[in-house]
C-alpha cells in the first residue's frame, strides 16, 4: 500500500498548507463568485476572464492553477449564471473540470439583494503514475486506473447592499468518493472530496469622489484541518487604478495591483510572500497570480 501512503503524504502536505483541496486564489474577489455561487450576477453585468496562479517555483511539482470563467445576469438582474473551466495541478495529482453556478436575487430594498445560489462540479481527478514510479517501483496499486471522473455540488447565500456584502457557502457538499484503489485489501480511510465552508465579506468606504477603500475578509473551514483566514484591503482610484495588501494567516503576505481600461478591461497581479511552509530565504518560495477580465457594460438608452 505504498501508493496510498505516498498519496496521503502528498495530499496531506498540500492540505495542511492550503487548508483545502479546492483551488486557492489571492485575487478571488476579481473573479466575482469563485467561492460562493449566490454572488454570480449580483453586479448585474456580464464578464469573461482568465487567471493563472503559480506557487513555489523552486519545488518540483509545485501547485499551478489555470482558470477560464464567465458570468451574466438575466431577467432584470433577478437571475445570475456563471461557469468555470479549470486545471489545478499539484505534484502527481491533477484536477480538470467544470464548475457551474446559478443564483436567484431577491430585492429586499433599494440597492440591496438577498441571494441564494447552487453550484455543480464535474471534474476529472488524475494521477500521474510516472511521477511515483521511481519511488514506488512495481507496487501493485499502480495497476489501478489513473483517472476518476466525479461530480459534486454546493450552495451559498449572500446579502449585498450598496456599500457592503456578506455571504456564506459550502462546496463539495456530497463528499463524493474518489475510489482510486479497487483491490481487495481493507482500508481504514478512503479518498473523497471533503466539504469546504466559506464565510466572506467586504465593505466599500467612499473616501472622496475619486477614491474608495474596500476592506475584505475570507474565512475557509475544512473539518480536521487548520482554519484559513485571509483579510486585506484594496484601494481604488477613479475606477482606473487599484492596489491592495492582504494577509493569509500563518502563511503569507499578498501585494496586489491592477488597472482598468475604458471601464471594461481589467488586468490584475498579485505577489505572495510566504513565511510557511517556505520562507523568503528559500529559492522560489513565493507565488505569482495574474487575472485578465473583460466586463460587458450595457449601453444606456
Amino acid at each position: 500500500m505504498r501508493l496510498l501512503t505516498a498519496l496521503s503524504i502528498i495530499l496531506g502536505l498540500f492540505h495542511s498548507v492550503a487548508a483545502q483541496q479546492l483551488m486557492v486564489s489571492s485575487l478571488y474577489d476579481q473573479h466575482g463568485y469563485l467561492h460562493n455561487p449566490s454572488v454570480v450576477g449580483v453586479a448585474q453585468k456580464s464578464m469573461v476572464g482568465a487567471s493563472h496562479r503559480s506557487m513555489w517555483s523552486g519545488i518540483e511539482g509545485s501547485p499551478k492553477t489555470t482558470l477560464l470563467f464567465g458570468s451574466t445576469s438575466m431577467q432584470g438582474g433577478r437571475v445570475g449564471l456563471g461557469g468555470y473551466l479549470y486545471s489545478d495541478v499539484t505534484g502527481p495529482t491533477k484536477r480538470t473540470g467544470l464548475q457551474t453556478a446559478y443564483a436567484y436575487h431577491v430585492p429586499v430594498k433599494k440597492d440591496a439583494f438577498f441571494s441564494v445560489g447552487l453550484e455543480a462540479r464535474f471534474q476529472q481527478f488524475s494521477l500521474d503514475k510516472s511521477f511515483l514510479q521511481a519511488s514506488l517501483g512495481s507496487d501493485p496499486v499502480l495497476a489501478a486506473s489513473e483517472n476518476r471522473i466525479k461530480g459534486d455540488a454546493g450552495l451559498g447565500i449572500s446579502y449585498t447592499a450598496k456599500n457592503w456584502q456578506l455571504g456564506a457557502s459550502v462546496s463539495q457538499l456530497i463528499q463524493t468518493k474518489l475510489d482510486f484503489y479497487s483491490g481487495n485489501l481493507s482500508r481504514s480511510e478512503e479518498a473523497r472530496l471533503y466539504r469546504h465552508f466559506y464565510l466572506h465579506g467586504n465593505y466599500v468606504w467612499q473616501v472622496d469622489d475619486a477614491t474608495r477603500i474596500i476592506p475584505n475578509l475570507l474565512l475557509v473551514y475544512l473539518p480536521n484541518a487548520p482554519t484559513e483566514l485571509q483579510a486585506g484591503m484594496r484601494v481604488e482610484h477613479k475606477e482606473l487604478l487599484w492596489w491592495g495588501l492582504s494577509l493569509r494567516a500563518r502563511q503569507s503576505w499578498m501585494l496586489s495591483a491592477g488597472f482598468k481600461l475604458q471601464n471594461k478591461f481589467v488586468i490584475g497581479y498579485c505577489f505572495d510572500i510566504y513565511s510557511t511552509p517556505l520562507s523568503v530565504f528559500d529559492k522560489g518560495a513565493n507565488a505569482h497570480e495574474i487575472v485578465l477580465r473583460y466586463d460587458f457594460i450595457k449601453r444606456k438608452s
